[in-house]
Formats: C-alpha cells, structure tokens, sequence
C-alpha cells in the first residue's frame, strides 16, 4: 500500500538523529506495550504480516501523531477486536467479561517461544525459480490497496539479482491472513542513482529483497 510507513528516499521528514546509549524502552509503559504484542502474537491468531498491515493502514496524520509503541498498542486492539479475542466494551472498560479459549504464554514458555520464532520458509517442490544471479530484472509499479514489501522508492527500477534467498510466504497474502502462498525471494542490487537520481553516489548500490511477483524479466 502507499502508506505512511512508506517513507524511504523521501524528504521533508528531517535527519535521522541516533540517540546517544539508547534505552530499550523510554518509560514503563513501554516494555509492557511490546510484552503484551509478543504475548498475544504467540497465540498464532495472527500473521507477523496482519500485524505489520494493522499498524500502517491509518490515515497519514494518525501515523505521524502516534509514537513506535503507540502504533504497536493500537493495532494490536484492533487485532484483537477483529478475531473476537476482547470487545469493544472490554477495550474501553480494561475488565475481562467473559473466558477465553486462547492459551495464554506463560512466564516459563517465553524463552522457548522466542528461540522458535515464526519460520516462513516454505518447500518449494517442484518449483523452481524464475531468475538466478546476474539476471537483470526490472521492478513492477505495484499500487496495492494492502500490505506489500515493494517499497515505493524501488518500483519500476532496473536492477539485478544477487542472490536467491529461498522459497518464502508472500506478504501481501499473509497481510490478508493467508498462511500457504509463498513465492521465491531475491536480493536485486539496483544501483542507487537508479532510485534516488543523480544526487546519489555514482558508484554507490542498494540491495532490496524482493519476492518474484514482483519482478519482470529486463
């Protein structure tokens, strides 16, 4: 989708600043945000795709209003609401009316949950890849209304392959909750005056992982 979290190559939106001895989390509130995403993300109701997609798709300046964690807490509201885990009242009321079915992750299951973590490498069978390293290829103009790994500074850009990562879920299905349809997934070298014009390195590159539907033979 052409959202607000698509904001790579552009301007307007002032230096990156790396702060100094960074903290994991800036207040309380925090660490709890992202312990609550985990916890309820590990019940497996959704995919790490749905999640992405559930913090991107709002209107410009909300995204731009909310902080990190702001953005992580919301969209994990919305999730739960939309798969029945809580209601509305529950959401507004912060008390559980009802029991649920969904297993909660307990203290002592953290560990092992993290250590597995959510493969998305599927097996190909018989398919086979469409390009291999050195093959030139050219990026689709995609414009989808969802959750897509193109970002919008690499479309319709010539470039090359580098390298063949394997055979892995499509995130713009999994965004919709599909868990099957996979696709192989390149790193396609684009020189960086190819995206950025000619303000950029002369001799400076970028690799971008792309899936296939993505690509067309150059």
């Amino acid at each position: 989708m052409n959202g607000p979290q698509d904001i790579g190559g552009r301007h307007g939106f002032g230096p990156v600043r790396p702060e100094p001895d960074e903290p994991l989390f800036h207040a309380p509130w925090e660490r709890r945000a992202m312990a609550m995403t985990i916890a309820v993300g590990a019940t497996g109701q959704w995919t790490i795709d749905e999640s992405r997609f559930a913090r991107e798709n709002r209107a410009p300046g909300a995204y731009y209003d909310m902080s990190y964690y702001q953005l992580w807490v919301t969209a994990l509201a919305e999730l739960m609401q939309h798969k029945g885990l809580v209601s509305a009242s529950e959401l507004e009321s912060g008390q559980a009316e009802g029991k649920t079915s969904v297993a909660p992750l307990t203290a002592d299951r953290v560990d092992a949950v993290l250590a597995r973590g959510g493969p998305v490498d599927r097996d190909p069978g018989a398919s086979q890849p469409a390009f291999a390293p050195g093959d030139s290829v050219r990026s689709r103009n995609l414009q989808g209304p969802s959750h897509i790994r193109l970002p919008g500074y690499a479309r319709d850009k010539q470039g090359v392959i580098e390298a063949v990562h394997g055979y892995h879920v499509f995130p713009d299905t999994s965004a919709q909750g599909d868990r099957d349809t996979a696709h192989w997934l390149y790193a396609v070298r684009f020189p960086a005056r190819a995206l950025f014009g000619p303000s950029a390195g002369e001799t400076d590159e970028v690799c971008v992982d792309l899936w296939e539907p993505y690509l067309d033979r150059a």
